[in-house]
């Protein structure tokens, strides 16, 4: 297990294509134990840009791990662990839209659930919690993003809707029209419950998703297949590795309280009562609601 790290730290989670951070100084990986098991791999601390950065490969060094797979309790509570109070979260995902091409990075601000029985949050076995996701992404986090990505010239759009499907398997036409008509703009597999369990572990986040292909939809071109795809990922994970150190070096560690209220998203939602905490729950949520938990828990 490894020890707590002082907060302020830059959380990065790499998706398709981005499974190391080779800018890192003085990195180390380190094994972290979680009260929901293990996260998708070791941890990679380090500096970037001067600022202090914890690196999770999401789908593990190796790409090991299916969408479905994915421990994302253990994820987002290993990051909170050792100190991380920022999330950028980088993943791949297919576009709705015609002026959102492949190569494009999209800042997501919103979400449409289309997942299937996964873990999606801290909160039961006795202990009942609901926080609000009508803002789920970190309006600092995507400043800093839209910014890094202007400096850099990477094509990109600040807002939109991400639907996330089950998977692994990629969606059928008829769906792909459909999620379209939804008003959705880009399609993934992995940021829910991901998001979900950042606002409950009160951590700030913000999804940049980078288009590789048009899913189904598209008249004109063929629909999604994993060499297109991979193709696109390359060219995307070095942008995705300069975008990361743009945001590093443009985001100091916060100051003060989050203005989108990302820090403080447990403050009224923890419904029951601290003395009827089972002591397991407890011992179990420290590491996440510590802040809120009171003498009685």
């Amino acid at each position: 297990m490894a020890e707590t790290a002082s907060e302020g730290r830059l959380g990065i989670i790499g998706g398709s294509g981005l499974y190391r951070m080779a800018a890192l100084e003085e990195a180390r990986w380190q094994a972290v134990e979680t009260p929901w098991g293990r996260p998708s791999d070791d941890l990679l601390t380090g500096r970037l840009a001067g600022r202090e950065v914890v690196f999770l490969p999401r789908h593990g060094r190796n790409h090991s791990i299916a969408p479905h797979e994915l421990t994302h309790r253990a994820n987002i509570a290993a990051l909170k662990t050792l100190g991380v109070t920022e999330i950028l979260s980088i993943s791949a995902c297919g576009s709705f839209r015609e002026h959102l091409p492949p190569g494009t990075f999209v800042i997501v601000d919103q979400y449409i659930d289309r997942t299937q029985g996964r873990a999606r949050t801290f909160f039961e076995d006795g202990v009942v919690a609901h926080v609000s996701m009508a803002e789920p992404s970190c309006g600092r986090l995507g400043q800093a993003a839209a910014e890094a990505c202007t400096a850099l010239g990477i094509p990109h759009q600040r807002g939109g809707t991400y639907l996330c499907i089950e998977g692994p398997q990629f969606s059928t036409r008829a769906e792909s029209r459909l999620y379209r008509s939804w008003g959705a703009d880009v399609i993934g597999m992995t940021n829910l419950p991901e998001a979900y369990l950042a606002r409950e572990a009160e951590i700030c986040y913000q999804s940049v998703a980078m288009v590789t292909d048009f899913d189904s939809w598209h008249e004109h071109h063929a629909a999604v297949e994993v060499s297109d795809v991979v193709r696109v990922l390359t060219s995307n994970a070095a942008q995705a590795q300069q975008l990361v150190a743009q945001v590093a070096a443009r985001l100091a560690p916060p100051a003060g309280a989050c203005p989108s209220g990302c820090d403080r998203a447990l403050e009224h939602a923890i419904i029951t009562p601290g003395t009827n905490w089972p002591e397991e729950a407890q011992t179990r949520l420290r590491s996440i609601a510590g802040r809120v938990m009171g003498e009685g828990r």
